[in-house]
């Protein structure tokens, strides 16, 4: 990784009011129970509460050394004022009032005014990481204006590295192979329920020596819990049937091995070379706690073999 950061990551959208409110309280004791496990490496999106969570985060970091943790944030989305009132949660998915509204522009100059306001709300002068944020129906001009507008700010120093941040794999794999981005921040294509990043991706992004964040190891929640309910989320929706069978499958493994499915999940994606960090969201202290000592519970070999042996993972899948 160009950027050193924790191998474990702290995901800023839930302290932005993802989906539900919380207290500035709850949100700041999240970030600190991030620290004292040890996390330094903090990421956010001016998409996170329409700006809450920049500013929340910006906040809660006040007077730590600056040298010793990284921060990234992401660019493609403006903020704009709106005047028309209501609340995001409906279209954005936070429980936040809809002062702004979120523009695509993934320009130049869009690029620069978006890192311009996020370094505002963040307060500070620079952060280490931005990504590209899910330019899925804007290639052209995230390949044209966008990235170059993020190569210039890392060839001036004002941003350590650069990449993407993706809910799919296949762009980011052409980002990889057709610029000279640093990490790309995968959501959800490679989890312990599933790797479509596996045969492709990856091996791009170990010859390219791009870095990968592992994002969405809980699979929007399906793998968040030790027994998987009837109503699990799947990519931000209800999860098919099917796919509850198979998280549930796996879960019975985990526990035959005394540990947990979210225990397992959470440590997966770290068996591939390529995959220099697991960020996860953490809306509470007692979250953070929780998810940091799911990264640390040894997991036993034997419980690889299993999955294996259960058709429930391939042979040639990496694992810690």
């Amino acid at each position: 990784m160009k950027v050193p950061v924790t191998r474990l990551g702290f995901g800023a959208a839930p302290i932005g009011n993802l989906y539900r409110e919380i207290s500035d309280e709850e949100a700041f004791g999240a970030v600190e129970s991030a620290w004292q496990n040890g996390v330094r490496y903090f990421d956010t999106a001016p998409h996170y509460g329409l700006g809450l969570s920049e500013r929340r985060l910006g906040v809660a970091l006040t007077g730590r050394p600056r040298s010793e943790y990284v921060i990234s944030t992401k660019v493609g989305r403006l903020l704009e004022p709106n005047d028309a009132g209501g609340d995001d949660l409906a279209a954005g998915g936070f429980a936040v009032p809809a002062k702004f509204r979120r523009v695509w522009d993934f320009s130049a100059d869009g690029v620069k005014r978006s890192l311009e306001s996020s370094l505002d709300r963040l307060g500070t002068d620079h952060v280490e990481i931005v990504y590209l944020h899910d330019p899925d129906d804007h290639w052209e001009q995230a390949f044209s204006e966008g990235y170059p507008a993020l190569e210039s700010l890392r060839a001036q120093g004002v941003v350590g590295a650069i990449g993407v941040g993706m809910n799919q794999w296949e762009m980011p794999e052409r980002f990889v192979r057709e610029t000279d981005i640093d990490v790309v921040m995968l959501a959800g294509r490679y989890s312990l329920l599933e790797q479509p990043a596996l045969p492709s991706f990856l091996p791009a992004c170990g010859e390219r020596g791009v870095s990968v964040v592992a994002a969405g190891v809980f699979n929007s929640g399906l793998l968040s819990r030790p027994e998987v309910p009837s109503s699990a989320k799947y990519n931000y929706g209800d999860a098919p049937v099917e796919l509850v069978s198979r998280a549930r499958a796996i879960a019975e493994v985990c526990k035959r091995h005394e540990v947990t499915l979210p225990q397992v999940a959470i440590q997966f994606p770290m068996g591939h070379p390529a995959v220099a960090c697991v960020v996860i969201g953490s809306r509470t202290a007692e979250q953070m706690d929780a998810n940091s000592s799911y990264f640390e519970t040894p997991i036993p070999s034997e419980l690889w073999d299993e999955l294996r042996s259960e058709r429930l993972l391939g042979e040639e899948v990496p694992t810690p």
